[in-house]
């Protein structure tokens, strides 16, 4: 939409960009990123998922009850870096990080090690999604 948006105004078609954006959906048509997607969760094939301990239920009454966990990455000039994270559900605070410019195990359990360090909690529900990162086979909810 923005796109065309500014064509249509280089032509002197003055034009709102919500009316470009409804008609493009009724035309069943969107935009083309430039951007290089890159996932970031593997599932490996064969493997049994871990429960799910809190029911996809993201509230917790006090801290230290319920860590969530993921990765994703930036984009650079010299290439993506990948950043994972530990976020404590009760005060959305991320309580364990790393970066590094690849996605493996060392990197998922370097953010999960700094937040047990910080933190030192008693029976803690790790969250994380149900893929892996490079055979990051411990990432489950225990």
């Amino acid at each position: 939409m923005p796109r065309i948006h500014a064509e249509l105004l280089e032509h002197g078609v003055h034009v709102g960009r919500k009316r470009i954006a409804r008609l493009m959906r009724i035309a069943g048509l969107c935009g083309v990123s430039r951007r290089r997607w890159i996932n970031t969760t593997r599932r490996q094939s064969g493997a049994r998922p871990a429960p799910d301990l809190v029911q996809r239920h993201f509230l917790a009454d006090a801290p230290n009850l319920l860590w969530v966990a993921d990765a994703t990455y930036v984009p650079t000039a010299e290439g993506f870096l990948y950043l994972a994270v530990v976020l404590d559900v009760f005060s959305r605070r991320i309580v364990g990080w790393a970066m590094s410019n690849h996605l493996y195990t060392e990197l998922m359990l370097r953010a999960l090690d700094m937040a047990l360090v910080q933190r030192r909690p008693k029976g803690v529900i790790h969250h994380s999604d149900q893929g892996s990162q490079g055979g990051f086979n411990r990432s489950s909810q225990h």
